[in-house]
């Protein structure tokens, strides 16, 4: 694997899966979004998508959905994956803090990584800006019923999409965002965050809280219920940064985004980090 300068505190395990991962974008999409053939049913990202989505229809699918999320995906990420959390404490610690809602941040490495951040913070519902081509994908209904919510394609849409995220802000619920943009499975090293995540705080002034997926050998029991190749996971909660709105906008982005990538490199075990912090340029 070519990981360039990392380098691991000791102890720290780095699963092989023999994959080859770009070192000049940290961006590139390695995963295509399989969109089904029909048009039957595929959603326009603009003024037309129900950004808010008050149905019959759709309060029935989430109480359904609810289920799906809480018991089989979580039992099959606990079994499969091995899922453990550290620094749950944390959270409960600074109950104050986090009151008023707050942006999780976390690595994106696996197709159930979301999951992991429901198992812990409990919450009952986390708000998750994707990618808008999943939801004409084969896992549009688990996509709506987990948390997400599209980016919106067009300039039409901004307005409803942001109403949403306000009245979701309004009623104090939490947001992830996965600042890498792009899921690389596996992959260890912590690369360049956006800064959409920070801007969304800001806006919100809301704490950000960072979150790191690392790596466990596959052993024991849990040999028994997933591939021998996968590895297990981990998943550490870190202190929450407090906003400081009392500094201008900009200086305030580049600081929640420094201690968040520091914070989610230290907690993988890295030393040296081949990405620094913010890519050469913000999209």
């Amino acid at each position: 694997m070519n990981y360039g300068v990392l380098k691991n505190k000791p102890g720290v395990y780095v699963p092989e899966m023999g994959m080859d991962y770009p070192t000049d974008d940290p961006f590139k999409r390695l995963l295509e979004v399989e969109v089904e053939d029909s048009s039957k049913g595929r959603f326009q990202f603009d003024e037309t998508y129900p950004y808010l989505d008050n149905s019959l229809n759709y309060k029935l699918n989430d109480i359904f959905g609810c289920f799906v999320k809480w018991v089989l995906a979580s039992f099959w990420n606990r079994t499969h994956f091995g899922l453990q959390v550290k620094g749950r404490k944390k959270l409960k610690a600074n109950k104050k803090l986090l009151e008023n809602g707050a942006m999780l941040v976390c690595n994106h490495v696996y197709v159930f990584d979301a999951l992991c951040l429901y198992q812990a913070t409990h919450r009952f519902r986390i708000w998750i800006p994707m990618y808008p081509k999943h939801f004409n994908g084969k896992s549009v209904w688990f996509l709506r019923h987990m948390g997400g919510i599209p980016l919106p394609e067009s300039r039409s849409g901004v307005p409803k999409f942001n109403e949403a995220m306000d009245e979701h802000h309004r009623c104090k619920e939490w947001f992830l965002i996965f600042p890498e943009s792009v899921r690389w499975n596996w992959y260890q090293p912590i690369r360049p965050f956006r800064k959409g995540a920070f801007s969304f705080a800001y806006k919100y002034d809301i704490p950000v809280v960072p979150t790191v997926i690392s790596y466990r050998e596959r052993k024991g029991l849990y040999r028994l219920f997933g591939p021998k190749n996968l590895p297990c996971v981990t998943l550490t909660v870190g202190d929450p940064i407090p906003m400081d709105k009392t500094r201008h906008r900009k200086e305030e982005l580049d600081r929640l985004r420094n201690e968040a990538h520091q914070a989610v490199v230290q907690m993988a075990g890295i030393e040296v980090n081949p990405w620094p912090a913010a890519p050469e340029e913000d999209a």
